[in-house]
């Protein structure tokens, strides 16, 4: 899975830096949440006062099909920069203020019937006549109101920052987060990828609305959870799930896009730090037995009181804060023994349900793609990100791995989100 790298003893005030990553920003991002946490949204932006858009009322059946445009925020170039560098961002690409809108739109749940979703989507105040689309998706998050379209911390920096280089940004909630109603399917990456793509049906949408038309090419990055995501998504993408979207790069971050053989094994190695492995693992594991039932009842994975506890945890309206302390320690005092050997050696439903989510690297991409890791990471380990390129090799497509080092977690997505930034200007200038 993935995730996020802080610690549990973290201020209130730093939860929002969460939103993009994933809970286990447990270990090490201390310091990037306070530094979030030091100035107030208020100081930091203008807030616009929510407005549905014009004819929200009306009746739109179309997966995509934009029901409301809420704005939620007008941000100057200057205090744009200021709200980066906060995290410890690299600024020099801040070229543009930006304006921020919710969405709320149409889509599927994973078994296909009719639901709703919202996101996020970012313009740059400026900028060319019509705009290419970077597709943002988010890591792991528990509680709905880390989502991107409703936090205003960590979920937003890689928005702010993809538009103030002068892009549209669509950063979906996903199912169940932000907005939209129910559960959220953890690690269902074929849902995540219908709402992500329903989110770029939308923003184009919502783009024609606000006067700033797009030019159809789409750039995808995303982190930890949502660097598979953007993986498959890329995939669809290319497979024509849309004429109107036209793949032009991929550039994800951390994600864990082989659970089977490297996100797994990581759990038991001691290359995913215990904290992260628990959280994670009871996340995916309740979500994924909503699903693709596991079990017959909780005890048979979890020990007590942990089986009683688990599912209602991870019901979208608890914060991480809450959820780790209800927690143990380790994966071995989580899961009865009969389970901890199941997971180590997967089988039968759970094995199909890791399947599931793996192979996103399994095709060949026909653009550009670099996939970013750190070998300091011990939320997703970097043999993930080593993994993607394998597969991507024997399919005929490079993708160099970019290793930024003995970093955690979140600092490798500060780290390489303004490299991104930089790369996608390079491939965009050749067109």
């Amino acid at each position: 899975m993935e995730n996020n790298g802080s610690n549990p003893t973290r201020k209130a005030g730093a939860q929002r830096l969460l939103a993009a990553a994933t809970v286990v920003v447990l270990t090490a991002l201390a310091a990037v949440p306070a530094a979030a946490a030091g100035q107030p949204a208020a100081a930091r932006r203008t807030a616009v006062q929510d407005a549905p858009a014009p004819g929200a009322a009306a009746r739109h059946d179309a997966r995509g099909a934009l029901l409301a445009l809420t704005p939620l925020d007008r941000t100057g170039r200057a205090a744009v920069a200021d709200f980066l560098a906060s995290g410890g961002m690299d600024t020099a690409t801040v070229r543009y203020g930006v304006r921020a809108y919710r969405l709320t739109y149409r889509t599927i749940t994973p078994q296909g019937e009719p639901t709703t979703a919202t996101g996020l989507f970012v313009l740059p105040e400026g900028g060319a006549g019509r705009l290419d689309l970077v597709s943002d998706t988010h890591g792991t998050m528990a509680h709905r109101d880390y989502a991107p379209s409703v936090g205003e911390d960590f979920g937003r920096y890689a928005p702010y920052l993809h538009a103030s280089a002068g892009r549209a940004v669509a950063a979906p909630d996903y199912l169940g987060l932000g907005k939209g109603p129910g559960l959220h399917p953890y690690m269902d990456t074929a849902s995540s990828v219908t709402a992500s793509l329903d989110m770029l049906r939308a923003s184009r949408t919502a783009a024609l609305r606000l006067g700033r038309p797009l030019t159809g090419d789409v750039y995808a990055s995303g982190f930890s959870q949502g660097g598979q995501v953007a993986m498959a998504l890329g995939r669809a993408i290319e497979d024509g799930a849309d004429r109107h979207f036209t793949l032009k790069a991929l550039a994800p971050v951390s994600g864990p896009y082989d659970i089977e053989n490297a996100e797994t094994p990581g759990l038991f190695d001691g290359r995913i730090n215990d904290t992260s492995a628990v959280f994670y693992m009871t996340y995916f594991l309740t979500a994924q037995n909503r699903l693709h039932p596991l079990w017959k009842d909780p005890s048979e994975a979890f020990r007590e009181p942990y089986a009683d506890i688990a599912d209602g945890l991870f019901d979208t309206n608890h914060f991480e804060e809450e959820i780790i302390p209800a927690l143990p320690a380790t994966l071995k005092e989580l899961l009865t023994d009969d389970y901890y050997r199941q997971f180590q050696h997967p089988a039968g439903a759970l094995l199909a349900a890791v399947r599931a989510q793996d192979g996103t690297c399994a095709w060949k991409p026909d653009v550009p793609v670099r996939l970013y890791s750190a070998s300091g990471d011990t939320d997703v380990p970097i043999a993930n990100a080593r993994s993607c390129a394998a597969d991507l090799a024997e399919r005929g497509t490079r993708a160099p791995v970019v290793d930024q080092g003995a970093v955690d977690h979140n600092h490798t997505f500060l780290a390489s989100g303004p490299q991104i930034v930089r790369w996608f200007d390079t491939l965009s200038a050749r067109h």
